[in-house]
């Protein structure tokens, strides 16, 4: 049986409260200027046809732009809000436009998505 001394436990709460509420990217450097990646490096996108606080993208477009997902214990922060999916799912929206990684970026460094059908975006500082 493990135990926790109060300060050791106090401690593990309190980092598993930060990492909740840790932003799920960051701005890195790219050819295009500074872009939100994930922590893996990959780019992500908007999409045009996304609504403030709404994602229009299901079915074959979630296959090919996987929504960058959040968890239940995920909390809104700054710029970064949770939004509910149709299926009942959660995802991040950045600004309030749902964000989105693109199945042909295969690596950290790829900006393959950006501008594809005049729709999607990266998101550029």
């Amino acid at each position: 049986m493990m135990r926790f001394t109060t300060g050791l436990a106090a401690a593990f709460v309190t980092l598993s409260a930060a990492a909740a509420l840790a932003a799920p990217a960051t701005f890195g450097d790219s050819a295009k200027g500074k872009i939100l990646v994930d922590a893996k490096g990959m780019a992500l996108y908007t999409y045009d046809k996304d609504e403030t606080g709404k994602t229009n993208c299901s079915g074959q477009c979630l296959v090919n732009w996987p929504a960058l997902m959040a968890t239940a214990t995920d909390k809104a922060e700054g710029d970064w809000t949770i939004v509910d999916r149709p299926e009942g799912t959660k995802m991040w929206a950045y600004k309030g436009k749902p964000v989105y990684f693109y199945v042909k970026d295969t690596k950290a460094g790829d900006l393959t998505g950006d501008g594809v059908g005049g729709s999607w975006h990266l998101i550029v500082q």
